[in-house]
């Protein structure tokens, strides 16, 4: 199985690379490509998961279908064969893992939900009781369930900076009463149908972040969403309050780069075979448990 790491679509005009997607223009929509990079720490590593676009995106379309009936999104189609003929020569690097999307104009701020107690939560409700300034019960462990689920938005990072927690006020002043006031309820509606589901899979959805545009219809669910990427997955069954929670993510990645005391400067290091091989393995876990089915990565 191959890795794709950068994208290559000929004259089609390249907008950015990101972290882990590539983002085409495709006349007055855009083409997302997941690629297999992987990050850590605010820094692209030097060695790509096998198959990992392919997941995400997969895990964004089962969603975006579940989600419907909550909120529009900017999905237009994931089939390649529908996608403009000048992108069919690409097939082999788009099938699986590119969406075509609608153009819209993007909210400066993540919309993060949280219905547990772990990650910069926890410490900022070790220090001081609160996470993101709410005040939360006294007595609570790393890895308790909230008493209601909290929306925590946060700013966007560029490459290599951190997304940085930010007030409801805060997001107010910068998009205004109403969509702020909308962003918020959208965040918390998803996020209670989302851990249902996952509940129902045997999985809880400890937090995860979204990212909303407007178009002339109104606000939409863009970017990617509950990917393992985006989100933090638990087993339900494992599921102990006290201490951290093994995740359906790339934890694997995180604990093999502290091992070596890397500096979390550039450049980033590349990784062995077995930490590839273990976190391919979670990501295709995580799609499994969330849509029952299995993944075929070869096509």
């Amino acid at each position: 199985m191959t890795t794709l790491l950068t994208t290559e679509l000929g004259a089609t005009p390249l907008i950015g690379r990101g972290k882990v997607r590539d983002l085409y223009a495709i006349g007055d929509d855009l083409l997302l490509v997941a690629t297999d990079r992987i990050s850590a720490f605010d820094h692209v590593l030097g060695t790509g998961i096998p198959g990992k676009g392919k997941i995400l995106t997969q895990i964004s379309l089962f969603w975006f279908d579940l989600l419907k009936p909550l909120v529009p999104n900017h999905l237009i189609t994931a089939e390649v064969s529908e996608f403009p003929a000048s992108l069919h020569p690409y097939a082999d690097q788009l099938r699986g893992r590119s969406m075509l999307v609608k153009r819209a104009a993007m909210f400066p701020v993540e919309c993060v939900a949280r219905g547990y107690l772990t990650g910069s939560g926890l410490k900022e409700y070790k220090a001081r009781g609160t996470v993101c300034g709410i005040p939360l019960p006294a007595g609570l462990l790393d890895g308790s369930r909230l008493p209601e689920p909290l929306y925590t938005p946060s700013t966007k990072g560029e490459a290599g900076t951190h997304d940085e927690n930010i007030s409801f006020a805060a997001t107010v002043k910068a998009v205004g009463e109403a969509d702020a006031g909308e962003l918020r309820r959208l965040t918390l509606a998803i996020y209670k149908r989302a851990a249902e589901h996952a509940e129902s899979r045997g999985l809880i959805l400890a937090d995860t972040k979204f990212e909303f545009g407007r178009t002339p219809d109104g606000i939409i669910l863009a970017d990617e969403v509950l990917t393992p990427d985006s989100s933090r997955f638990w087993d339900a069954a494992t599921w102990k309050p006290g201490g951290p929670q093994p995740s359906f993510d790339k934890q694997f990645v995180r604990d093999y780069l502290e091992e070596i005391h890397w500096n979390k400067q550039a450049p980033a290091p590349s990784l062995p075979d077995d930490v590839v091989k273990r976190t391919q393995a979670k990501y295709l876990d995580a799609f499994r448990h969330l849509t029952g089915r299995d993944l075929d990565l070869t096509n």
